[in-house]
C-alpha cells in the first residue's frame, strides 16, 4: 500500500473531490488508481514519466483547503529527510489541487498490524526506537509532528531489503519552527486517543506532545488496546490527560526498564515527561529480550480488565487503506505464556526481525546474555517492590511516625505542663494515622485543640490556624498532613530556606505550592509561638505568648492581628511559588543545566526572601543564603536520582 496520509479524526470529513484515473498532472505523474484517502486529500499510485518509476501522490482539492494546510505540510516535509520518515519527492499546483508526490512505500500501518496481531514484542521494539529516531531528525529541525498514531506509521512489506521497520508519514497539522503555524493559538488539532494532555488544552506543544503520543501507541503495541479510547469522542476525550495503568502491571513479562521508560513517557505532566532519548535507549536494550512471536498478547487478567474499560470493543482504524497483496507472511501466533512450547525461541520470525543484522544507532551491550526458551515465560515482579496493602504502608508509616512526633511535641512544649497518659495519647496518635490517615490526624488535632482550649485558648486559636488549611489545601494527600512541620525544624537549625527545595519533590503542581506555603506558614506561627528565630524571628508588633495564651481574644489581637496586618504570612505565598515551579527549571535534561537552573532558583529565592523581609522591616533571614544553596543541591540531587530510578 502507498503511503497513506490520515487527517486527524477530530475534524469532518469533507467530501472527497477525485481525480479521474489515466490524468497526468505535473506534467509527468500519470495517476493510476486510488489507494487511500484522508481527511481532505485522496492517494493515488502514480507513474513518474520521467524517471519510470511508482509513485504515490496525495491530491487535495484548493476549495477543501482554504488554509493552504496542503503547501505547508509539503514545506514541514521538505525539511526531513530520514529513513524513518515518508520522503517527500515533489509538490505542486494547479488551478483544481495541491499535489504532494511522495516515495511509495507498500505495506500496511501499524494500526492494522497491532489489530491483526501479527506483531511480535520485538518488533514493536524495533519499530519504536525507529521512530524515536525520525522524530528525532524532525525536532532538531523545528518540526513537531503533532499527530503521531499507528495509523500515521507505515512497516513496510520488505524491511529486509532496505526500507526500514516503519516510516512516519502525515505531517499534515505539524508545527514549525521559525514558520508559519499551521493552525491557530487555542486550535486542537490532533487524534484525541493519542494526544497529550497539554496539546487537548489548545496550550503551546514541544517535542514533549510528540513523545506522548508515541507512547501510548507503543503501549497499545504491546497490549494489544489504547487505554485511553472510549466507545465515543465524549467519553474518550474525558479520559484525557489520566494516568494510565503501569504498563508493568499490565505485561508482567516485559522488562521492568522498558514498562518504566514508557510509563515516562505517557507521564500527563509534559515537564515530568520522558526525553525521546531515555525512551529510545531502553527501546534499544529490550529488543533482544523480548519474545519475538507474534499473535494475542497474555495480560494480566486483572489489569487487562482495566485497559478494556478505557478502550473500544475493537480497534478502529483511522483511515481508508487497502493492500495490493498479502504483506506479512503467515506467522504463529502467540500462545498465552504459562502454555509456551519449550521450543518458541527457534519459531519463524517476522519480517521484522529479519533486519536484526542492521545494526542500531546505539548497540545493546555485548554483555547482556542471550535469552533462551526458559526466559519467555512470565517474570513474576520482585517480592520485595511494594505493592497493594505493603505500598500504602510503607506511606502510612512515615506519616504516623510524623503524626507522633507532632503530637509528643504539642503535650510538651505548647501545654502548662505535660498532661497524665501523654505517652500513650502519642502512641494512639500514631496507631490512628497508620489505620486511617485523615481520620486520624483530624482526630489528634481535635484532641490538642480540646486540650489546649482548657489550658491555654490562645495557643489553642492558633494551632487551629495551623492545622486548618492542611486538609484542604492538601485533600487527598492524607500521608503528607505532617510533613509541613519539617520546615520548623529546619529552621532550628538554620536551614529555613531548603523547606521549598523539598516542597518541591512532589507531584502535582498544586500539591508542591500548597506544601511550600504550608511549610512558610508553620514557621511564621511557630515563631509567634516560641519567640525563637527561625527565620525572620517574631514580628515586633507579636506579643509574647505569655500576654495572650489565657485568651483567645487576646492571641487574636496580640498575635495574628500583626501577622496578617504586617504581612508576614507573604513568606508562605513566595515560598509556594518556588516549590511550584522548581520541577519546571530542574528538567534532568542535563546535569550542568540542572546545576545552572538550581543555582538561579536558590539565588532567586534568596533575594526575594531577602527584599520581602526588608520591605516588611524584619529581621534579617536567618541562615537565608546556607538554605538556599541546600535546597538547590537537594533539587539536583533528587532529580539526578529519579533520572537513575
Amino acid at each position: 500500500m502507498s503511503t497513506p496520509n490520515a487527517e486527524p479524526v477530530t475534524q469532518a470529513q469533507p467530501p472527497v473531490n477525485a481525480a479521474p484515473p489515466g490524468e497526468t498532472v505535473l506534467a509527468r505523474y500519470r495517476l493510476l488508481r486510488r489507494i487511500g484517502a484522508g481527511g481532505m486529500g485522496v492517494v493515488y499510485l502514480a507513474h513518474d514519466e520521467h524517471l519510470q518509476r511508482e509513485v504515490a501522490v496525495k491530491r487535495i482539492a484548493i476549495e477543501l483547503d482554504p488554509a493552504g494546510r496542503g503547501e505547508r505540510e509539503a514545506i514541514a516535509a521538505a525539511r526531513l529527510s530520514h529513513a524513518g520518515i515518508v520522503a517527500l519527492y515533489e509538490s505542486g499546483r494547479d488551478e483544481h489541487a495541491v499535489y504532494l508526490v511522495t516515495e511509495l512505500v507498500r505495506g500496511r500501518t501499524l494500526a492494522e498490524l497491532i489489530a491483526a496481531g501479527e506483531l511480535s514484542d520485538r518488533d514493536v521494539a524495533r519499530i519504536g526506537v525507529t521512530l524515536c529516531d525520525a522524530l528525532e531528525h524532525a525536532h532538531a529541525r523545528g518540526v513537531i509532528h503533532r499527530d503521531v498514531k499507528p495509523s500515521n506509521v507505515i512497516c513496510p512489506e520488505d524491511p529486509e531489503h532496505g526500507s526500514g521497520v516503519a516510516k512516519l508519514t502525515d505531517f499534515g497539522i505539524a508545527l514549525m519552527a521559525g514558520g508559519d503555524v499551521l493552525t491557530r493559538t487555542g486550535d486542537v488539532m490532533g487524534t484525541l486517543a493519542y494526544m497529550a494532555p497539554e496539546q487537548a488544552r489548545g496550550q503551546g506543544v514541544t517535542g514533549a506532545a510528540d513523545v506522548y503520543a508515541l507512547g501510548v501507541a507503543l503501549y497499545e503495541g504491546f497490549t494489544g488496546r489504547n487505554p485511553i479510547r472510549a466507545g465515543n469522542p465524549a467519553a474518550t476525550a474525558r479520559r484525557v490527560g489520566m494516568r494510565l495503568p503501569a504498563l508493568g502491571r499490565v505485561r508482567r513479562d516485559l522488562p521492568a526498564g522498558l514498562c518504566r521508560a514508557i510509563d515516562a513517557a505517557v507521564e500527563p505532566e509534559a515537564a515530568r515527561r520522558a526525553p525521546l532519548g531515555v525512551l529510545r535507549l531502553a527501546l534499544a536494550k529490550a529488543v533482544e529480550s523480548v519474545a519475538d512471536t507474534a499473535g494475542p498478547i497474555a495480560t494480566d487478567a486483572g489489569v487487562a480488565q482495566t485497559v478494556r474499560m478505557a478502550s473500544d470493543r475493537a480497534p478502529r482504524p483511522e483511515i481508508a487503506a487497502t493492500s495490493e497483496a498479502p504483506l506479512l507472511p503467515p506467522t504463529r501466533r502467540r500462545r498465552r505464556a504459562q502454555h509456551r512450547r519449550p521450543d518458541v525461541a527457534s519459531a519463524p520470525r517476522s519480517p521484522f526481525e529479519e533486519r536484526a543484522r542492521e545494526p542500531l544507532r546505539e548497540p545493546v551491550p555485548d554483555r547482556m546474555p542471550a535469552r533462551d526458551a526458559s526466559h519467555e515465560a512470565p517474570r513474576e515482579l520482585p517480592a520485595s517492590r511494594p505493592r497493594g496493602a505493603v505500598r500504602r504502608l510503607a506511606l502510612r508509616v512515615p506519616a504516623a511516625a510524623a503524626a507522633a512526633a507532632l503530637a509528643a511535641g504539642a503535650f510538651a512544649l505548647l501545654g502548662p505542663a505535660p498532661v497524665a497518659g501523654a505517652p500513650a495519647a502519642v502512641a494512639l496518635a500514631g496507631l490512628a494515622v497508620l489505620a486511617l490517615p485523615r481520620l486520624g490526624w483530624l482526630a489528634m488535632v481535635a484532641t490538642l485543640l480540646a486540650w489546649l482550649a482548657m489550658t491555654a485558648p490562645g495557643i489553642a486559636l492558633l494551632v487551629a490556624v495551623a492545622a486548618a488549611p492542611v486538609p484542604i489545601a492538601l485533600p487527598r494527600r492524607g500521608v503528607a498532613w505532617s510533613l509541613p512541620a519539617v520546615a520548623p525544624l529546619l529552621g532550628i537549625v538554620a536551614l529555613a530556606a531548603a523547606w521549598p527545595a523539598l516542597a518541591g519533590q512532589a507531584r502535582g503542581f498544586t500539591t508542591r505550592a500548597a506544601l511550600g506555603a504550608l511549610g512558610g506558614l508553620w514557621i511564621v506561627l511557630v515563631e509567634a509561638l516560641t519567640s525563637e528565630r527561625l527565620l525572620v524571628g517574631q514580628p515586633r508588633d507579636v506579643l509574647a505568648a505569655r500576654e495572650w495564651e489565657s485568651s483567645a481574644l487576646d492571641a487574636a489581637s496580640g498575635a495574628l492581628g500583626p501577622l496578617l496586618s504586617g504581612g508576614t504570612l507573604a513568606i508562605a505565598g513566595l515560598w509556594a511559588i518556588a516549590a511550584a515551579l522548581l520541577p519546571v527549571l530542574v528538567r534532568g535534561r542535563s546535569a550542568a543545566l540542572d546545576l545552572i537552573a538550581a543555582a538561579g532558583w536558590a539565588a532567586a529565592l534568596a533575594a526575594s526572601t531577602q527584599a520581602l523581609s526588608e520591605a516588611l522591616v524584619l529581621d534579617p533571614p536567618r541562615g537565608l543564603v546556607a538554605g538556599a544553596l541546600v535546597g538547590g543541591a537537594i533539587a539536583v540531587a533528587a532529580r539526578a536520582v529519579r533520572g537513575r530510578a
